[in-house]
């Protein structure tokens, strides 16, 4: 290889290496990997709501401990009838889903969420 041609080659290298080692931590958090798979049932009031792609956050206070929990992106709350207004603060839900596989992480991925002993399917196939 000619030397131009190598510190391009090298540099390209780097860049993809780079990349890679900046898109790892984010990607490892999406998907099912990073829980038990394993559900669990928890019960509380949102104290503050991020929606959004790529999924919506809210904040429950169950119990006096605040758990984070993973909801759906836009499209999946309104294909499970559920709006942002269902999420605000103050609203008492039920989420059943899978916990972090992480020991002490308060960080729930919602499978279901029942508002009112209604439940609301996000991930319907699921268990």
């Amino acid at each position: 290889m000619k030397p131009n041609a190598l510190s391009h080659f090298r540099a390209l290298i780097a860049g993809a290496a780079t990349a890679t080692l900046f898109a790892a931590p984010a990607l490892a958090h999406h998907g099912w990997s990073w829980t038990t798979g394993e559900n669990m049932d928890v019960t509380g009031t949102v104290t503050e709501a991020s929606l959004g792609n790529p999924h919506g956050e809210l904040k429950l206070d169950v119990d006096g401990e605040i758990w984070t929990i993973e909801v759906g992106q836009p499209w999946r709350n309104d294909r499970a009838g559920l709006t942002d207004e269902d999420y605000a603060p103050g609203s008492e839900l039920r989420i059943v889903g899978e916990p972090s596989s992480q020991e002490g992480e308060r960080l729930l991925k919602a499978e279901r969420v029942f508002i009112d002993g209604k439940e609301h399917a996000l991930y319907p196939d699921r268990d």
